[in-house]
């Protein structure tokens, strides 16, 4: 299978949307469902609850009963109403993280109402191609205090698309942030697999777009699925990579397999440092990870560090590669943007 394919069908009876390049699975977005509450993008209206001085923020109590937890309470008080996102997904009995930061996206743009400026995608270079979204950009947002980002999509688009788009987000954006009367609410919902997948997978355009019940089992969604519900990754030339969750961390072990030549362990740790952005993605892990390495010279680290830098590069998930510790594994921290794919298809072990 060549080419890009976006897949938006049902799995285990639940809406679900699947990106697949080139055969591979690149991305997967299941709907939660209700017993997981409040996922990443929703917007609450919220009440602000005590200080956690020592923790630098405070909870805020949320719709259903929910706590939130906010880190941005400068000139905020107890009992404030307060206009939230939910930022991830929390451990059970956690709080969710929020945030005051709010982006309302759409597929050409995004608007903030906390971070004036007008900006324009950086993958977007054509000297006329910003000009002229710049000056629409300005258009869009006159007589506003919010920011606005063209996405890398509006270089494709047409004047009148992104002119209501930007309109119809602006729109949105003024209502959802002056709606401060009454208790917790939910102001926004979050967007659905379908949508999220329409809105984000657009750019570039895929060659397919395959729709239906069926289009999971089709187009082997679910049998792609079934390799991740397992710890072990095949990598090429027999090297693998171990996947586990502890409740602390993230431990990674890569091994060389069957290869003895003196280039084995330099060859699988590529290959591991080029597929564990996506294994995480798809597996919705976050937080603290450590990778054991196959041992290998120091003076191939920098070489490591470079694949590293370049396989994490435009993830949508914030990461940060913190770098090596005295006992020779890497560390890196991963926002926990999505829920664990175990604990979201119900797995034993979750």
């Amino acid at each position: 299978m060549k080419g890009r394919v976006i897949v938006l069908g049902q799995y285990q009876g639940r809406e679900a949307a699947a990106l697949i390049v080139d055969g591979q699975l690149q991305d997967l977005l299941v709907d939660p469902g209700a017993a997981t509450g409040f996922v990443p993008g929703a917007i609450l209206r919220g009440v602000l609850d005590r200080q956690m001085k020592g923790q630098g923020g405070a909870f805020v109590k949320l719709p259903d009963g929910k706590k939130g937890f906010l880190r941005e309470t400068k000139g905020l008080a107890p009992g404030q109403p307060v206009i939230v996102q939910v930022s991830g997904f929390a451990e059970p009995g956690k709080a969710l993280p929020v945030t005051t930061r709010m982006l309302l996206k759409g597929r050409l743009a995004i608007v903030t109402p906390s971070a004036p400026g007008l900006n324009i995608s950086r993958r977007i270079r054509d000297a006329e191609d910003r000009a002229r979204l710049e000056a629409l950009a300005a258009t869009g947002m006159r007589g506003s205090e919010f920011g606005l980002i063209l996405r890398s999509a509006a270089a494709s688009a047409d004047n009148a698309e992104i002119v209501a788009e930007i309109a119809r987000i602006r729109e949105l954006a003024e209502v959802i942030v002056t709606d401060l009367s009454g208790g917790p609410e939910l102001l926004l919902d979050a967007a659905s697999p379908h949508e999220e997948a329409a809105r984000d997978w657009s750019d570039p355009a895929p060659d397919e777009i395959a729709e239906g019940d069926d289009a999971f089992a089709h187009h082997g969604v679910e049998d792609m699925i079934d390799t991740l519900r397992g710890p072990a990754v095949k990598l090429p030339g027999g090297a693998n990579m171990t996947i586990e969750p502890t409740r602390a961390l993230i431990a990674i072990d890569v091994n060389t397999g069957p290869d003895t030549s003196p280039a084995a362990s330099l060859k699988a740790n590529i290959a591991a440092a080029r597929d564990l952005p996506r294994q995480l993605r798809l597996r919705g892990l976050g937080g603290q990870v450590t990778v054991d390495f196959a041992p290998m010279p120091k003076r191939d680290r920098a070489t490591l560090d470079q694949q590293l830098r370049v396989a994490f590069k435009g993830e949508a998930a914030e990461t940060s590669l913190a770098g090596w510790t005295p006992l020779g594994n890497f560390e890196l921290q991963r926002k926990r943007d999505r829920l664990p794919l175990t604990l979201l298809l119900g797995d034993s072990g979750a």
